[in-house]
């Protein structure tokens, strides 16, 4: 049996941007990889948003970017000035064509179309089991479910999304300002808001976006989509061109980085979705990134966490904690900050970019014994999956 260099078992985001991050370097260009997901990537499943104050290594797939957001809840609106970060948008289609066409150009890598049953490893190497075969690998990248701990309503949150993209025969809408929360909505269900994205004057992405234990059923998302366009954005006549679900766990179980020797998890998977916000795709690129350096420098990807990151995950399962506790909503929660605080401050510390007087900053701007009680328990939080 052929042992390959490396084996990428799912090939969403994670998987697609580590396959890109080392056929980008030079000196890994001959690695033997293999990637096997269930699916072939040729629908566009899904929309990924994040912020960064430069171009990155994906801009010519950027679909759309705006340098001013908006903030609104009851009593409330905000027009937020990004300052030196600019918000962008990528469709799941144009990134999956863009990592696969350019993988195609190395007869170094392989696809193959199976489902991942297991994954083992020994000492030396890992194995991944599909339901034709048994591959191997020096090292395994994993972003499939199956090393995930359990997902309970005591310790998790789901973020849940339904997303129209909607288009109008005339122009109708403001390319240069996105909504990126509006919470003037019924928070019966937990913190529910929604978000448009105008990708140009007759074409927008309206989702409507709650973080709850449960999911709703169907007709509820498509309720409160057809009466918040009709009620808030005033659109009678549109089209509906695009429809996309989704499930993002933000969680306090924890995820592990390395769940076998020669094992590494990735993206959501690794616990690089962002508990806080459900962000995931700025934090998969800086992973990937490490990941790379490292194995350019001869040495295991196995990456450390910084004292840092812990700060923030300690942060991130503070603010799960207190919105399961219901003793704040996610409505007061976000309103208080961004009365209180810039944009460019906000996006800074849900990028895990700030500084600590920043970090002091945005704390004050919230109930300080609520948080200090949650973040308190935090520490002494243990939950294993």
């Amino acid at each position: 049996m052929k042992t390959y260099d490396y084996i990428i078992a799912g090939s969403g985001c994670a998987g697609l941007s580590l396959l890109y991050a080392i056929l980008k370097e030079p000196t890994l260009q001959d690695a033997t990889i293999l990637v096997i997901d269930k699916d072939h990537k040729n629908n566009n499943d899904r929309t990924w948003c994040y912020w960064e104050k430069e171009a990155g290594i994906f801009e010519e797939i950027v679909y759309a970017k705006w340098n001013t957001l908006e903030f609104l809840s009851t009593n409330f609106e905000k027009k937020l000035d990004l300052g030196t970060y600019t918000y962008k948008m990528i469709q799941g289609i144009d990134f999956y064509n863009f990592v696969i066409s350019f993988a195609k150009n190395f007869s170094n890598v392989t696809f193959l179309k199976e489902t991942v049953l297991e994954i083992t490893s020994t000492k030396n190497e890992a194995s991944v089991k599909t339901e034709k075969n048994s591959y191997r690998a020096k090292t395994v990248f994993n972003s499939t479910p199956i090393f995930n701990p359990k997902i309970t309503e005591e310790n998790s949150l789901l973020q849940h999304f339904k997303g129209w993209v909607i288009k109008t025969e005339q122009p109708f809408f403001n390319t240069k300002v996105g909504r990126l929360m509006d919470f003037r909505l019924s928070q019966e269900n937990g913190a529910t808001f929604m978000y448009v994205l105008p990708t140009s004057s007759t074409e927008a992405l309206v989702e409507y976006t709650l973080f709850s234990p449960k999911i709703l059923p169907k007709e509820k998302y498509t309720a409160a989509l057809k009466k918040y366009i009709s009620d808030e954005l005033q659109l009678e006549n549109y089209t509906i061109v695009h429809k996309e679900f989704g499930i993002i766990p933000m969680s306090l179980a924890a995820f592990k980085n390395y769940p076998l020797e020669n094992v590494i998890n990735l993206g959501t998977s690794g616990g690089f979705t962002k508990a806080s916000s459900g962000y995931t795709f700025q934090f998969i690129q800086k992973n990937v990134s490490e990941i790379v350096n490292q194995i350019k420098l001869g040495k295991k990807p196995h990456l450390k966490t910084s004292f840092r990151d812990k700060i923030y995950h300690w942060y991130d399962r503070t603010l799960i904690a207190v919105i399961l506790s219901e003793k704040l909503s996610g409505k007061e929660i976000f309103t208080r900050m961004f009365q209180k605080i810039s944009a460019q401050k906000i996006l800074a510390f849900l990028g895990n970019q700030s500084t600590f007087l920043e970090d002091i900053y945005i704390m004050k701007s919230l109930p300080i014994k609520t948080f200090f009680i949650a973040a308190i328990r935090q520490l002494f939080y243990k939950n294993n999956g």
